[in-house]
């Protein structure tokens, strides 16, 4: 047992008035010599170490937004009536809402947890996934599913082998824990990833429209009630000290700010929190993952009546040394807050008990506009919520076009040498197929459960994941994540568009509409001007993107200090988008099934080759400008592709990106192993091209489809009604081989599935089970 004598007295709010000079470490929480000094100003008075510790989370990067916010205005600015049409709740929330038709509606978010998975993978990604459910569930919804978006260093790099293990072990070990299958996502290796792996999580949740509920702490004398895991010394300082500042180039550190998640017991939380808010037993539930009980207090009590008093001797702790700024930091998992009725107290408990959930009455709601906090008899937290939680610091951050970036743009791929023949074609085009961010990611991907639940409709190799929603009637929805940095680093504005133009075009693939946007901004240092011209620039972008393709933006994260000392990573804004399917028998995979059906290729093909896979592998080049945007080509394609699949006209789609026509063909060869023969000639002259740009050029709004000979009428005539140029270049083919690009080359099966498939084995190890 810990010797209370060693617990440090605590700084009481009237210690504080009296001992005005204190000198306090404000800079070692995070917190700048004019931020301290704003804190005084609104106090009248230094604060508490309490206090401190509240302000240095709460006023982080990570948990203010205080350099973003002024950006991230458009998203709420830029919305018209067709964006509202279906949104039930939007930004500011613990998760975005949408009605998906039925008295069904769906709850989903992406979120970062970037550095804890540098320092320590397999907790870092673990609790990623963790905290991202946990906020699915305080909307009331039950979480069905889970989705990641990686980005490692150079998969040559030994870093890199210790990093991706670690992460997707993590991802795996929770998810699959929880029950909820990972249903897709993306991997990307680079070498600007190094130091500054990004672990982007998503969760969707599914409810109905009367169970959805928000968090806020109304009704005085409503009880304050802390229930989950214990309270420790893991993740304190993790939102103020680590995911909102840069890593030296020494390497993993300060690992105590790392969380340790324990999926079981967040599993019985699911559980637990669903029969209170089925039994109507909270007015509300709020998460505790960044910043604690810190976040927990003051954001319930500024969403509610502006009040609340907390004693935090009643917090159950995993250790009992802890000082009670390290409990109010601390951010262990699988905690939940409830705002709780008095007169259902009993029975909030009697259910808690249920589930043997530990529970703590830690205080009640008040109407006096400032939350309190005792400890030890003493009071050490007087504040108005508001101030720690709403009306933190707002910077107007300088921003400037980087002087690098018109040299970056003028240095154009179309100065590269080409192929000088097929032969030296069909060597780039095995290559390319090759690369890190083409190969086959079933060594990721095979340890996690895609089909656990049982309601997965689609799921990795696909182009989006999707979900049944409803046995009954059939009703699903699609998600998709997508980012392009290279894209993004030409032009940040162009290139943010290009991830949401993709991501809706995955999902529309799979024969869903496109409904919302949930997005992770990934960025540099908010310090750096150039990092904030590319910000400014992204948001923008992704802003009037949504506002064209009629789709809201329902919330999100943003992420700084995504840098190695001075070298910030390629700005890398994820975008999630979900659609909805009224029946999930009419999905339609990514490759074809059947022999001697038509593929037609929609879209037009330009000689877009900047910043494309082809000049990363074979020429180690990044310059020019990212693929053109065409987002009323996008809608008119997205439209197509839903009412072919509502219609039956297609039997297989699957998206133009990374790769181009290249990477589709192959994987759709090698999605059911039915071979396919193509031909370039009518194409190239069609578009202007020549073979390298025809096979590997990354024009966007372009898809390829399968249709049987019978439906070739009616699916000529739906492109023609829907504007969407269509092109036939080739049929599905048992006999093939593999790929046969006629009068050129022909890629055998084993070529493609040795290319594809050998990559991340090579230098992870072997497949799992394989």
């Amino acid at each position: 047992m810990t010797n209370p004598a060693t617990i440090p007295a605590p700084d009481t709010v009237a210690n504080a008035a009296a001992t005005p000079d204190k000198v306090q470490p404000f800079e070692a929480l995070g917190l700048k010599a004019d931020e301290y000094e704003a804190i005084r100003t609104l106090l009248g008075r230094r604060p508490t170490s309490g206090e401190l510790a509240m302000y240095s989370v709460m006023w982080s990067e990570h948990c203010s937004y205080k350099s973003s916010k002024v950006h991230l205005r458009q998203f709420g600015q830029k919305v018209s009536d067709e964006m509202r049409e279906h949104l039930m709740v939007g930004m500011g929330e613990n998760a975005g809402v949408v009605d998906i038709g039925e008295g069904w509606a769906v709850t989903f978010k992406i979120e970062s947890h970037n550095h804890p998975s540098y320092i320590e993978p397999f907790q870092g990604a673990a609790t990623g996934v963790g905290g991202i459910v946990r906020d699915i569930i305080s909307m009331g919804a039950r979480p069905v599913a889970v989705m990641d978006a990686l980005r490692f260093g150079a998969i040559v790099h030994a870093d890199t082998a210790r990093v991706v293990p670690g992460v997707v072990s993590g991802i795996s070990h929770y998810g699959n824990c929880l029950g909820l299958p990972n249903i897709g996502g993306e991997t990307v290796f680079d070498a600007v990833y190094q130091a500054n792996p990004l672990v982007n999580a998503l969760a969707v949740g599914v409810l109905r429209h009367d169970d959805l509920h928000l968090a806020n702490a109304r009704g005085v004398g409503n009880k304050v009630v802390l229930f989950g895991a214990r309270t420790g010394g893991d993740g304190i300082g993790g939102a103020s000290i680590l995911a909102s500042d840069t890593f030296s180039e020494g390497g993993p550190t300060k690992r105590p700010a790392v969380q340790v998640g324990d999926p079981f017991a967040e599993k019985v939380l699911i559980e637990c929190c669903l029969e209170l808010f089925q039994g109507e037993l909270v007015e509300g539930i709020q998460d505790l993952g960044a910043a604690g009980i810190s976040c927990a207090t003051s954001e319930l009590a500024s969403n509610g009546d502006g009040g609340m008093v907390v004693d935090l001797d009643q917090v159950l702790l995993r250790d009992p040394s802890l000082t009670a700024e390290e409990i109010l930091m601390s951010e262990s998992q699988e905690r939940m807050m409830a705002i709780v009725r008095p007169e259902k107290l009993e029975a909030f408990l009697a259910v808690t008990a249920k589930w043997d959930v530990e529970t703590s009455v830690l205080g009640e709601v008040t109407d006096t506009g400032r939350l309190v906090i005792h400890w030890k008899g003493e009071t050490i937290v007087d504040v108005d919520p508001k101030t720690v939680a709403i009306d933190s610091p707002v910077y107007h951050r300088p921003y400037a076009r980087p002087s690098w970036q018109d040299g970056l743009q003028a240095d154009s791929a179309a100065r590269l040498p080409r192929p000088a023949d097929d032969a030296e074609l069909r060597a780039q085009a095995l290559r390319v197929l090759g690369g890190p961010n083409l190969a086959d990611t079933a060594w990721i991907t095979d340890q996690y459960d895609y089909y656990v639940g049982g309601n997965t409709a689609l799921a990795t190799p696909d182009d989006a994941g999707m979900i049944r929603v409803d046995e009954q009637s059939g009703l699903g929805v699609a998600l998709a994540t997508d980012a392009n940095g290279r894209y993004c680093q030409l032009d940040p504005y162009a290139g943010a568009q290009l991830a949401l133009a993709e991501a809706y075009r995955n999902v529309a693939a799979t024969g869903a509409v496109p409904r919302a946007v949930s997005d992770c901004l990934n960025f540099g240092s908010p310090e750096n001007p150039d990092v904030m011209w590319q910000f400014e620039r992204a948001v923008t972008g992704l802003a009037d993107a949504c506002l064209e393709l009629g789709i809201p933006v329902t919330g999100g994260n943003v992420s700084f200090y995504n840098q190695t000392g001075d070298v910030p990573i390629h700005p890398t804004p994820v975008v999630a988008v979900l659609g909805v399917i009224d029946h999930v028998d009419r999905r339609l995979p990514s490759g074809w099934q059947d022999d001697g059906e038509n593929l037609y290729l929609l879209g037009v093909t330009r000689d877009e080759l900047d910043g494309s896979v082809w000049a990363d592998v074979v020429h180690g080049h990044l310059g020019g400008l990212p693929p053109r945007v065409d987002l009323a080509a996008e809608k008119n394609l997205a439209g197509l592709l839903a009412a072919a699949a509502s219609d039956g006209l297609v039997t297989s789609a699957h998206d133009l990106s990374e790769g181009g026509l290249l990477a589709t063909l192959a994987e759709g060869v090698l999605r059911f192993g039915i071979g396919a023969r193509v031909w370039l000639g009518e194409l190239m002259e069609r578009d202007g091209v020549d073979a390298l740009a025809a096979l590997l050029a990354e024009s966007q709004a372009r898809a390829l489809v399968s249709v049987a000979r019978e439906d070739d009428v009616k699916f000529r005539g739906l492109c023609a009604g829907r504007d969407v140029p269509v092109l036939r270049i080739g049929v599905t083919d048992a006999e093939v081989d593999g790929l046969e690009v006629q009068d050129r080359f022909t890629l055998s099966l084993a070529e493609l599935r040795h290319a594809h498939r050998d990559t991340l084995p090579a230098r992870f190890g072997p497949l799992v089970g394989g």
